[in-house]
């Protein structure tokens, strides 16, 4: 199984699959689970190609989730190897993509054609949800495809989503659910005019700053055994020409909020939006919503991941919500029990990315015994 996970692996990370292109890497993918007797459906969206895969046709459906597009190298000077090379030194396996997502989609496929060859008349069905659309817009990906999903009607149980989860160790940490993040872009509406002459003018930013203020120091909730408090942060702040002389017209702000369960995007927009008023300002605001928050509480799915995880790498996870968003948020609405299971996060996005080669094998037997225990033997 190891050198069949790791060879599968190098031949995803050989193709230069920048979001949102997929360069064959789901064409692969699909090839290797219609020899399976996987069901094959495309349902590409916009520049975005989406790979839906079923086998069986009974309940309940197992859904692994994954993304074949990877973020750019940067410099490739600064790797000590090619990152589309899928060097092996030693136990790592070096390129971008390694740890993000494809060493994790490799274990995965490979742990499914397992036990399909074991038990080809399996209870359940298993899917595969596969985009190249998660680390840019991650508009045309997974939402579309949950949409069409929902649309028909399927029905998804459980989902393994492959996002790389661990920090010290394969399997230390488990994430069970997520925050919510929502953005607001903020125009404060002003009068410019020369500096010189303040009374001929109205200065946005001057009006604003004690609205910031109070915006940064709200207490939105203080969180619950599952997440943190909801926290914002200003990411974005621009106002003026650029010249010395000039009382700017408009003030632009931008901020993100990642909310837990304690509270509700509409009640973030109701207290900004009182916030402005309370404060006599002219605005405009547009809010940009990316995901809910989700959580998969103990039960089936949960605990078959545990206890596979204590079987075959010897280490009881820890349950987090932490991190930022996945396509875990837009599965989860379907009703599914979502949980992220993958590799170490230390490298991701990193200059010579890399992932330990007994890790994916290690990985592929633990999705092999989560199989077993939810869908039989």
């Amino acid at each position: 199984m190891k050198q069949q996970v790791i060879a599968l692996a190098q031949e995803l990370i050989r193709r230069p699959s920048l979001s949102p292109r997929d360069e064959g890497c789901q064409q692969l993918i699909a090839d290797r689970l219609a020899k399976l007797g996987f069901n094959i459906e495309w349902l590409p969206f916009g520049e975005t190609l989406n790979l839906w895969a079923t086998h069986g046709d009974s309940s309940p459906t197992i859904v692994f989730a994954g993304h074949t597009d990877v973020v750019p190298t940067g410099d490739e000077t600064q790797w000590h190897y090619p990152p589309f090379s899928a060097e092996i030194v030693g136990d790592l396996l070096y390129g971008r993509g390694a740890a993000d997502m494809k060493g994790s989609l490799a274990a995965m496929i490979v742990a499914a054609e397992h036990y399909v060859q074991q038990y080809p008349d399996h209870q359940g069905r298993i899917a595969f949800l596969i985009t190249s659309d998660e680390e840019a817009a991650a508009k045309d990906g997974t939402v579309k495809v949950v949409e069409t999903l929902m649309d028909r009607g399927e029905k998804v149980d459980y989902c393994l989503v492959g996002e790389p989860s661990s920090t010290a160790k394969l399997g230390d940490i488990v994430k069970n659910g997520r925050r919510g993040s929502i953005t607001g872009n903020l125009y404060i509406q002003g009068i410019q005019g020369h500096v010189a002459y303040p009374h001929l003018a109205e200065n946005p930013i001057h009006k604003a700053s004690a609205f910031i203020h109070d915006l940064v120091n709200i207490e939105w909730d203080q969180g619950n055994e599952f997440f943190p408090p909801t926290s914002l942060q200003i990411a974005n702040i621009h106002s003026g020409t650029g010249s010395n002389n000039v009382i700017p017209g408009e003030l632009y702000l931008q901020f993100n909020l990642r909310f837990n369960t304690e509270t509700t995007d509409d009640k973030i927009k109701q207290r900004v939006e009182q916030l402005l008023q309370q404060h006599h300002l002219k605005y405009r605001i547009e809010w940009w919503l990316s995901g809910q928050p989700f959580l998969t509480a103990q039960g089936k799915l949960v605990d078959a991941v545990v206890q596979s995880l204590q079987q075959v790498a010897n280490i009881t996870p820890t349950l987090e919500t932490s991190g930022g968003t996945s396509d875990g948020r837009f599965i989860a609405l379907m009703g599914a029990e979502v949980v992220e299971l993958g590799p170490l996060n230390k490298t991701i996005h990193r200059v010579d990315e890399c992932v330990s080669c007994q890790d994916l094998h290690t990985l592929a037997q633990v999705h092999t015994k989560i199989l077993k225990r939810l869908l039989g033997e």
